[in-house]
This record gives structure tokens, sequence and C-alpha cells, in this order.
């Protein structure tokens, strides 16, 4: 076994645990963190099959934003997990009977890629060239020649989405308060801060003792 199946079962023995985790982890920001953590070890994976595009995508977009904002709207929203679980027993029989369709789907594709009867095929010279280039700069001329309006067309749907998200969330609510961005470029620094003028506060005198030979004669 060389250096490279060595590290492939290391990053695949981290990741099967990782993913094991998420689902057995009781606090909801560490089944986060260990999704971080298996995030890294299919980057990882993805390296060593010289697929280094997918790797940093994958820690760039997954690791980077998606999971970032996982763990910030976990841990600044007080979510229940009591109630989460309460029905978990209910539904388990249908979740795993789901689960076990997709595993025994992928088990059908995966070893389908492992038959080694049939004999490799030879490559032309063109191929070869073109497999000694860097995949990402391969990938970057065919998606910016060859595929160039779906790209433009997905731009566009994403940036559409990205404003309607805004204009729904920015809409007048009775509970919400709303400010006008014009009068916040119009304001000016006297508008503020005001300082105010006040007279020294005084503290109040003691109220008087009364004497003892007062309170006699009363």
């Amino acid at each position: 076994m060389d250096v490279k199946t060595g590290f492939f079962y290391l990053f695949s023995a981290v990741l099967l645990f990782a993913a094991f985790r998420v689902i057995t982890a009781r606090n909801p920001v560490y089944a986060a963190l260990f999704l971080v953590l298996a995030f890294f070890q299919a980057a990882a994976i993805w390296i060593l099959l010289k697929a280094e595009f997918l790797a940093i995508a994958l820690v760039l977009v997954y690791v980077g934003a998606v999971m970032v904002l996982f763990l910030f709207v976990v841990m600044m929203l007080d979510i229940n997990v009591d109630s989460l679980r309460a029905g978990f027993w209910k539904h388990f029989p249908l979740a795993a009977t789901v689960g076990a369709l997709i595993a025994l789907e992928m088990a059908a594709v995966l070893l389908g890629g492992f038959r080694t009867g049939e004999e490799p095929r030879t490559m032309t010279a063109a191929q070869a060239a073109v497999a000694a280039q860097p995949n990402t700069r391969e990938l970057g001329k065919l998606l910016y020649s060859q595929y160039l309006y779906p790209l433009e067309i997905a731009a566009v749907i994403l940036l559409v989405a990205i404003i309607a998200a805004i204009a729904l969330t920015l809409r007048t609510r009775k509970d919400s308060r709303h400010m006008n961005p014009a009068d916040q470029v119009r304001v000016h620094a006297r508008d503020r801060v005001r300082i105010v003028s006040m007279n020294p506060t005084l503290a109040q005198p003691a109220p008087p003792v009364p004497d003892a030979a007062t309170e006699t004669k009363a």
C-alpha cells in the first residue's frame, strides 16, 4: 500500500466518523462542526483524485459560507431540541427505509465503476494533451465558452432571487423600524449629537436630626 492509498483510507475513515457523529450528536452546534470536518475530509479526497477545483469549491462554498451561516443560525436561535426529537421514533421506519434505498442505489452506482473486466482504452494524442492540463483551466475554458449562456442565465436567476429576498425582508411592517436611506445620507454631524447645557445638580440636604430634649417635652 503506497502513501496515497494510506491517505485515502485515513480521510475516508475520518469522513465516515464525522458523518456518523453529525446524525448522532445531541448538540446541534457539535453536529454542524462535525459536518464541517466531513466537508474538509471530502475536499482532501477530491485533492487525492486530482480534482482540486471541486475541493476548493467545497471548502469555499460549503465550509466558508453555508456552514458558517448554519452555525450562526444555530447559535443565535434558541432551538428547543427536545421538541424536535419528540417524533423521532415515530418517523424512524420511513426514514430508515428511504435511507436504505438511497444506500442501495449509491452502492449499485459505485460498484459499477469499480469493475475492471474491460480493457483500458488508449487515449489519443489530443486527449493526452488535454489530460495533462490542469482541470481547473479546462473547466474554465469549457464553462465560459460552450456553457456561457447557461451560466449567465443562472447568474440572472440568482440575482433576481437575491433582490426578491431583500425586497420581501424590507417591506413595511408595523413591528419593524423603517429608516429612509436618503435621510441617512443627508444627515449632518450636528443632527446626530446635540449638546445641552444643564445646571449642576446639587445634593439634597439631609433632614435635621431632632434634639433629645425636644422629644422629651413632646
